[in-house]
């Protein structure tokens, strides 16, 4: 939960900025905001996240396009770009290595639970399936309504469903948990 608040930072300064200041602004707030943070939990934990790494270079790349053809379009496909690639990765990852990156990601907070590599392989699947929906949802957002939509949808919308759906995993693993012996 605290690595999700952490990562709450940037978009949380991309929204109040959008709202004062305009798209623009908040563009490169938020390419600011991603770039402090990976220098942040580089200095703090001595390695980098590669999930910050990531939304990093696709704002950067993105953020770049949008200033400088000031069109907000480009900004509007980060978090599809995202959600995809990690699609992809979650999808890629029961093929390479002894665990599915789920299980690797949860194993710290699940220690001395044991848990049915099925249950890690279909929680995959399903992890895999959430972000490809959700970044065409992204998209249907990005180019059926206004901006400042998208905006509150990136914040309360994508926000709220990664919380609902963390929240349902949670259920859903606490059913097939058993104390390793």
């Amino acid at each position: 939960m605290t690595k999700f608040l952490y990562d709450f930072v940037p978009v949380l300064l991309f929204f109040v900025v959008f709202h004062y200041y305009g798209i623009y602004a908040a563009t490169l707030t938020g390419m600011v905001a991603t770039a402090l943070q990976v220098v942040f939990h580089y200095l703090w934990k001595r390695s980098f996240d590669n999930q910050q790494l990531l939304t990093l270079a696709v704002f950067m790349v993105f953020g770049s396009l949008t200033l400088y053809f000031h069109n907000p379009v480009f900004i509007k496909w980060k978090p599809t770009v995202i959600f995809w690639v990690m699609a992809v990765v979650f999808f890629g990852s029961q093929y390479v290595g002894q665990k599915p990156l789920i299980q690797r990601m949860m194993e710290k907070s699940l220690e001395g639970v044991s848990v049915d590599r099925g249950i890690w392989r279909r929680l995959t699947g399903v992890w895999t399936l959430f972000f490809a929906i959700l970044g065409g949802i992204n998209l249907l957002i990005a180019y059926c309504y206004s901006t400042a939509a998208w905006v509150n949808f990136k914040f309360y919308g994508i926000s709220g469903l990664l919380l609902l759906f963390c929240f349902a995993q949670a259920l859903y693993l606490s059913r097939y948990m058993t104390d390793r012996k």
